[in-house]
């Protein structure tokens, strides 16, 4: 920085304050959700955009986001909250798009047996999405993971199943389980009353679609509203069922708790996790608010309860491996996680200041005229003395934003 800039900045700041201003800042984003017109033979007809923030990483991880039927990838982006997450701890995100020509309510077709099985339609489209990020983003194979809602969030399933080695980890919101149906018509049964499967029925589904599969699989996060009359809430239980015959666990919770929003948690092991929303209808669960915790637009499809994308984020570790408010798959069964989630691990000091004064004392740093915290590299904002952020130091040279802490 030019050294009469650095004296500039702080009359300014100082000037405003004697002047009764109150400035607001918004971080300015260069990056934008991008059309990819070619990645791929895309049997399944599918539109692919990307995001990626500014300093991403190589080796970054990937998370796939679906949209529910009615919607299309501009609206998930804009107001699911990934774009937050991403933009806060750089990972990128690839939002899939049904096309009217081939569902004509924008539903991704998760109840057609040519685009859910492995290698074929759809859900080949979308691995072929991930193959394309892979290879031209550089992110990390092995922390590729998925989400989406209703239809978006039975393909998800169908993701899971067909291609477990691709995917680390997935999050069902109001979906269905994998194989539930098999045609348009058996589809409004499947989502309203749902089908009773046993575990064992549902986990078979879910194996023959990659037969003969051994290696590692994808750990599994439901959440679901228990006012959903859409698609059912029984299909949470059917979901649970499902994956935990398939991951080899108990279909009795290890351990639960409550969150924000009305939300219960039960664990399952450290392999799935059911998220229940109390009082919501159909709907991914946003929490809007400026807060590290908080994300996302409420409105048609999307219900003021909790942050979803902020636990489930920090639930992958795309947070740079701050503890989950959650529990971490390394604490005990037995332990009761707490309801109240902290934004960053008890550590050293918590400052709240201006961008410009963390990167003056160390605690960052700046590229491009952006501010990123040392260590945890987190993205910050602007670099100027207008954006202000609490940063907590929890290692040498390590601090972790801490907005709602400091």
């Amino acid at each position: 920085m030019p050294r009469w800039l650095r004296f500039v900045l702080p009359v300014l700041a100082a000037v405003g304050t004697a002047v009764g201003l109150t400035v607001v800042s918004t971080p300015a984003y260069a990056a934008s959700l991008t059309t990819v017109s070619s990645f791929g033979s895309n049997p399944g007809n599918l539109a692919m955009y990307s995001y990626r923030p500014d300093g991403l990483p190589a080796n970054a991880p990937l998370v796939v986001a679906m949209h529910g039927c009615t919607q299309n990838a501009t609206d998930y982006f804009t107001n699911a909250g990934w774009r937050k997450y991403a933009d806060l701890w750089r990972f990128a995100l690839v939002l899939p798009e049904q096309k009217s020509a081939n569902n004509s309510s924008s539903c991704f077709n998760w109840f057609e047996t040519g685009d859910t099985a492995r290698g074929s339609g759809e859900a080949l489209s979308v691995k072929q999405m991930v193959d394309y990020a892979a290879t031209n983003y550089q992110v990390d194979r092995g922390r590729v993971y998925v989400t989406g809602l209703s239809a978006g969030a039975a393909m998800t399933a169908v993701m899971l199943a067909t291609y477990p080695d691709v995917f680390a980890g997935g999050a069902i919101m109001a979906g269905i389980p994998y194989r539930c149906a098999t045609s348009t018509t058996s589809a409004f049964s499947c989502m309203n009353p749902g089908v009773d499967k046993t575990p064992a029925a549902w986990g078979d589904l879910v194996r023959n679609a990659y037969s003969g599969y051994t290696g590692a699989r994808p750990r599994v996060s439901i959440w679901h509203g228990t006012s959903d009359t859409t698609v059912a809430p029984a299909n949470a239980t059917e979901l649970r069922d499902q994956w935990t015959n398939v991951l080899g666990v108990s279909q009795t919770p290890t351990s639960t708790a409550s969150l924000p929003g009305g939300t219960s948690l039960s664990n399952y092991g450290d392999k799935v996790k059911v998220y229940l929303v109390q009082g919501m209808t159909h709907a991914t669960p946003v929490d809007p608010g400026s807060a590290t915790e908080q994300c996302g637009t409420a409105g048609t499809y999307y219900k003021d309860t909790i942050c979803s994308s902020y636990y489930q984020a920090r639930d992958w570790g795309l947070d740079g491996g701050v503890v989950n408010p959650t529990g971490s798959p390394t604490a005990s069964p037995s332990a009761t996680p707490s309801a109240t989630p902290s934004s960053t691990p008890s550590a050293g000091p918590c400052v709240r200041a201006s961008n410009y004064a963390h990167v003056t004392a160390g605690r960052a740093h700046q590229s491009g005229g952006y501010v990123y915290a040392n260590g945890s590299n987190q993205a910050m904002g602007l670099y100027n003395v207008f954006t202000t952020h609490g940063l907590q130091q929890t290692g040498p040279n390590f601090y972790v934003v801490a907005d709602t802490a400091c």
